[in-house]
């Protein structure tokens, strides 16, 4: 028996994903759309274990990457689970990363052709997934957007890197640092995708320039508006033949020629993004912008920059840690704490405290 024999697609334990092989493509679906399918540590394990076999089984030619219904392709991390799990343990962020760096490069070392197939919004890194695939084929009531500055992170998980090279060095910072949404035309425009295709109906017929507010009215199925994804999945079953009329081995080294500038910068970064972000959750920020999510409010952005102005530590909750108690001894307390969390007793500088 050879250890690289197709496997059936079925024969895989995934709970967080779908895995589908059919003729010779393969499907690797995102299956949280309750949470507009964002990618948990389980999830990013799954995806690449399927990208594995997807690339190493003779008999796919051609690998597509999607999301469960019709609201989203991913929104990227799970940010409930990167406040549970990573604002009290920085470190495991580090541990994280790794699994995602691991998603994320077997579709760029799959050796095959990867298909995005944007069945709605791409955010954060799910636009990074997006990005790491070969192609992408966008409906039209999807959007692409990154968010890091907004939550407290940074994008470099393959948005930093590949912007640039992908849409030119202005709109890739208009992208990452204004964090606002770029709708299918303007994505098509910019080079962000090859192809985008009509998805919203109105009494059974597809509108080809569907309104926000009629994307709105077809995503909630009201007035005779509904959303159909047929029209986006002819779109990759065309590409995807097309990409079966070559030669494999020619293929997968043109990907991997092609790769050449895109290899360079995540490898050159990849790294060392792992290792900042990781240190950098241990800061004031990714706490106040993962809570500010998992609160649904807006983070105190104003409040933050204030106490850099004031000069009290913002990159610490509470100041940073430099405060001694006078009775206990205890030290590494914070700033601005007023009272010894080791003894209770005031705190010299707080109000009412004793020398």
């Amino acid at each position: 028996m050879r250890y690289f024999e197709t496997r059936g697609s079925d024969s895989f334990n995934f709970r967080e994903i779908l895995y589908e092989k059919s003729g010779s493509v393969a499907t690797v679906t995102l299956n949280r759309p309750e949470v507009y399918n964002c990618y948990s540590c389980r999830t990013l394990e799954e995806l690449t274990t399927a990208m594995h076999d997807a690339s190493f089984d003779d008999a796919v030619g051609v690998i597509v990457v999607t999301g469960a219904g019709t609201r989203a392709f991913s929104t990227g991390g799970d940010v409930k689970e990167y406040a549970a799990e990573f604002l009290a343990r920085p470190r495991d962020y580090w541990k994280y990363m790794a699994l995602f760096r691991g998603w994320i490069e077997s579709i760029i070392e799959a050796g095959k052709p990867v298909i995005a197939r944007l069945n709605g919004m791409a955010v954060g890194g799910g636009n990074e997934t997006h990005l790491a695939c070969d192609l992408s084929v966008m409906a039209q009531h999807a959007h692409l957007r990154q968010v890091g500055t907004r939550v407290g992170s940074v994008a470099c998980g393959g948005a930093t890197q590949w912007l640039p090279l992908v849409i030119g060095d202005r709109r890739a910072r208009e992208m990452l640092m204004l964090n606002r949404p770029v709708p299918p035309r303007r994505a098509l425009e910019w080079g962000l995708v090859n192809r985008v295709v009509a998805s919203v109906k109105r009494d059974g017929a597809f509108l080809e320039d569907a309104t926000e507010e009629q994307i709105r009215l077809a995503q909630e199925g009201q007035e005779g508006y509904s959303i159909d994804l047929s029209a986006l999945d002819a779109a990759v079953q065309e590409i995807a033949a097309a990409l079966l009329e070559t030669f494999p081995e020619c293929m997968r080294y043109t990907k991997e020629q092609t790769n050449a500038l895109k290899n360079f910068v995540w490898y050159s970064t990849a790294g060392h993004a792992r290792e900042w972000l990781a240190l950098h959750y241990a800061c004031a920020e990714p706490l106040e912008g993962m809570r500010a999510f998992v609160e649904k409010r807006r983070p105190d952005y104003a409040g933050l920059r204030r106490r850099a102005i004031e000069d009290t530590g913002p990159e610490f909750p509470w100041g940073a840690y430099v405060a001694q108690c006078p009775r206990c001894g205890a030290t590494c307390l914070p700033e601005r704490f007023r009272y010894c969390g080791q003894c209770g007793v005031a705190l010299p500088g707080a109000a009412g405290a004793t020398e």
